[in-house]
């Protein structure tokens, strides 16, 4: 037997109950059974956890989101942390494809958390030794741990299915001015102009487009961004950019598919030919969207772990300007 394959031997894969279809993409490209583990619930509600099998110094890997409904996936991954913190496994690597709580990142304001920082307290005292996560909201929430973090992107999965398309005449658009980095290092590889739209912030939960930064004379335009929440933002982008120009086609492209509230209502009136989404997490009422396309990051997520497991650089998974 190869010392690769005694390595593999030695790692179990567990889920939680945010997204265990991904947990299990991810177990079957590894070509490894999921973890055995007990996630249940106490009459009164309180999260019940037994791990099933021995994980004395393993290299354990939890896969759970932070989605909705996000206080409960998140204790559960605390209590699931603790729980194999306690049965003595060797690493605990919690993979976090959506990392809830993100947004929160910086006191904008009085006497607001930084909730994002609080979180990262959080796992880590559980006793998480690293994070594997991608497409944070923003990249400096990596700095709130004081453990190992990855950091990946979906951008490589979005640009091998544009290429597929053979789309001619492309712009990138940020749908607002913290997105900019992350559109022109798409456009970038894509070899299109970049533009912004520029907004403002009305409340929490709505904003107001105030002008379109960029040359829109094109056939098509990709609205990019690292989630669609309840799609006030992308619908509001779309509907500037088609007073622009009503001949031009728009794509939205995210990574993680919150879809809250009115969002699948926005998404289908909205003047958009195709919604883009990855399964980070599980996207509700997926069905009722036709224009919906749901691509795999399973594949990544392997690829990051087996690399996580050997000690091998996980840098080799970027592409040119995306690093």
């Amino acid at each position: 037997m190869s010392d690769a394959k005694k390595l593999f031997e030695e790692m179990i894969i567990f889920s939680g109950n945010a997204n265990p279809e991904l947990a299990a993409k991810i177990a079957k490209e590894m070509k490894i059974p999921l973890g055995r583990c007990q996630v249940g619930r106490f009459p009164d509600g309180e999260i019940k956890v037994k791990i099933e099998q021995n994980v004395r110094g393993r290299d354990v890997f939890v896969v759970q989101s932070t989605c909705p409904p996000v206080n409960e996936n998140l204790m559960e991954l605390l209590v699931i942390i603790d729980a194999l913190n306690r049965a003595s496994a060797g690493r605990i690597t919690v993979v976090i494809p959506y990392y809830g709580y993100a947004r929160q990142d910086r006191k904008d304001q009085p006497r607001v958390p930084i909730t994002a920082k609080l979180v990262a307290d959080m796992l880590t005292v559980a006793g998480a030794d690293r994070m594997l996560t991608m497409d944070l909201h923003s990249g400096q929430v990596q700095g709130f741990f004081n453990v190992p973090v990855d950091h990946l992107t979906a951008a490589p999965i979005f640009l091998d299915y544009f290429r597929e398309k053979k789309m001619e005449g492309v712009v990138v658009v940020s749908p607002d001015v913290g997105g900019v980095k992350r559109a022109r290092n798409f456009a970038q590889e894509m070899g299109a102009n970049v533009a912004v739209v520029a907004k403002r912030r009305l409340d929490d939960d709505s904003t107001e487009v105030d002008d379109v930064i960029g040359e829109i004379k094109t056939k098509n335009v990709i609205i990019i961004d690292d989630q669609i929440s309840g799609g006030g933002t992308v619908v509001r982008a779309a509907r500037a950019l088609k007073e622009i120009d009503k001949k031009i086609k728009v794509y939205a492209v995210a990574t993680h598919a919150v879809f809250a509230g009115q969002a699948i209502e926005r998404l289908s009136e909205a003047p958009i030919e195709e919604v883009i989404i990855t399964d980070t997490i599980p996207t509700p009422r997926a069905d009722e969207l036709d224009k919906l396309t749901i691509l795999s990051v399973a594949g990544e997520l392997a690829d990051a772990i087996g690399r996580i497991h050997n000690n091998q650089s996980v840098a080799t998974l970027f592409r040119g300007a995306l690093f």
